[in-house]
């Protein structure tokens, strides 16, 4: 049956994700799966109508995928297809399904290759990787061993009225599971599953303003759409609040692009960026477009500002260098920072700050350098200054700007919240108009 005529009799295309793994159930690990999948799949025109996570027990797993296939068109299942006594997803559902496993002998190659070509012996274990439900088709795992499989379910096995069902089965590690359903999977849906016509979804990344204060900023101007059916959503993230617009429909597409510059006229430099972005990595953007360089001097955050600068590809060509200047000495040896300067106001304040962000300028010829000194907690407060406390300052080629924060979280939220006000810090003055005579011109 052709999509349209698909469509046209049962409606747009339902798919469910079953997660399947003891240890997320345990707390062990963190289920990154359901986030990525229905992100991907949101960007490429599906909704997803529902997500289920299992254990590893097998009667477990064979009753979440036979309730999925009778309600979607699409069940996505992720893990248990290793070698390992655990993995046992592929043996059940084969079992459900009335499959035989049989072995594929590229499969096997292809396991072979991937032990030779890192100088490793073949585990033994490995061999129940190539075995695959009759009649499966086999999704190449260029990123591990394990691989992919899609299989559709029997017309009427599972389901009334004829509507057919697939399975998709994916290996469960993030760096195999993701380039194998992008590169895979989602072509093979766009050709058996066409995306729903006229869904628009467009999530913007704004950081500075709060959830409540965003909502109350847009909501009314954007009244007039969300009377007309758009979807306005918020999602508050440490550091930032993500804005959703979704719209149906043939004028899906103009209606999330009025909504979208209507948030952008009012909220102006919060907005960041858009989609998947981080503000590292627009940050970095930025810097690279321009000609210029970042230095960062850090304190209370320890590296981490640089450490996620560096997470993006790229950075080196507008990232000199990271000073950790965590003790006082380090401060003064390293940046310059005057120790009367410490006596006076401590190592938390604006003059130290600012000496901190200049002395790494200096040092390090960068045309911008941001610096970072806090009270992380959760000891070391004073009714001055308390626990959360956070004093930042940007010096580049204009000048020197200062700003105090308080940041009462534990010490990791600290650290990201921190890193984020400071990136952003940066962000502001990277979307001024850049003066014919302040390009890449290091510090005086």
């Amino acid at each position: 049956m052709a999509f349209a005529a698909f469509e046209a009799t049962f409606g747009a295309v339902t798919i469910e994700i079953i997660n399947t793994g003891s240890e997320l159930l345990l707390g062990r690990i963190l289920n990154t799966h359901q986030q990525w999948l229905c992100s991907r799949l949101t960007q490429a025109g599906y909704t997803v109508a529902r997500q289920v996570l299992v254990s590893d027990r097998g009667e477990d797993i064979q009753q979440a995928v036979r309730e999925g296939l009778s309600r979607a068109d699409l069940v996505i299942t992720t893990g248990g297809l290793g070698p390992t006594c655990d993995d046992i997803t592929r043996e059940r559902i084969a079992e459900m399904l009335g499959r035989t496993l049989v072995f594929d002998a590229a499969v096997s190659e292809s396991i072979q290759a991937f032990f030779q070509s890192r100088g490793r012996p073949v585990p033994p274990r490995t061999r129940v990787e190539a075995m695959v439900p009759q009649g499966a088709i086999v999704v190449p795992n260029r990123q591990g061993t394990a691989p992919g499989l899609m299989i559709e379910a029997s017309p009427n096995s599972f389901r009334a009225e004829g509507r057919r069902s697939w399975l998709v089965m994916l290996p469960g590690p993030p760096r195999e599971l993701r380039p194998m359903f992008d590169q895979e999977v989602l072509p093979w849906m766009s050709r058996e599953f066409p995306h729903e016509t006229g869904f628009v979804c467009r999530t913007l990344k704004t950081a500075g303003i709060g959830e409540s204060n965003m909502e109350e900023l847009i909501s009314a101007p954007l009244q007039h759409l969300t009377d007309g059916g758009m979807d306005l959503g918020f999602c508050a993230r440490v550091g930032e609040v993500d804005v959703r617009f979704v719209a149906r429909g043939a004028d899906a597409a103009s209606v999330v692009a009025e909504a979208e510059a209507i948030t952008r006229r009012l909220a102006g430099d919060a907005v960041f960026g858009e989609q998947d972005e981080v503000l590292e990595g627009v940050v970095i953007r930025e810097l690279t477009q321009r000609g210029q360089t970042l230095a960062l001097a850090e304190s209370c955050t320890g590296g981490h500002i640089a450490h996620r600068i560096t997470n993006i590809p790229g950075a080196s060509a507008a990232f000199l260098a990271g000073y950790v200047t965590y003790a006082n000495a380090a401060k003064v040896r390293t940046l310059g920072v005057r120790e009367e300067s410490l006596r006076e106001f401590g190592a938390v304040s604006e003059a130290v700050a600012r000496e901190m962000a200049e002395g790494a300028r200096r040092v390090s010829g960068a045309d911008w350098a941001l610096s970072v000194t806090g009270i992380a907690g959760p000891s070391g407060g004073t009714p001055d200054k308390p626990v959360g406390t956070v004093w930042m300052a940007l010096a580049g080629p204009d000048g020197t700007e200062a700003v105090q924060r308080l940041n009462r979280f534990d010490r990791e939220t600290f650290k990201f919240t921190t890193g984020q006000q400071a990136l952003h810090l940066l962000f502001r003055q990277l979307k001024r108009p850049l003066r014919p005579d302040s390009s890449a011109t290091g510090p005086a």
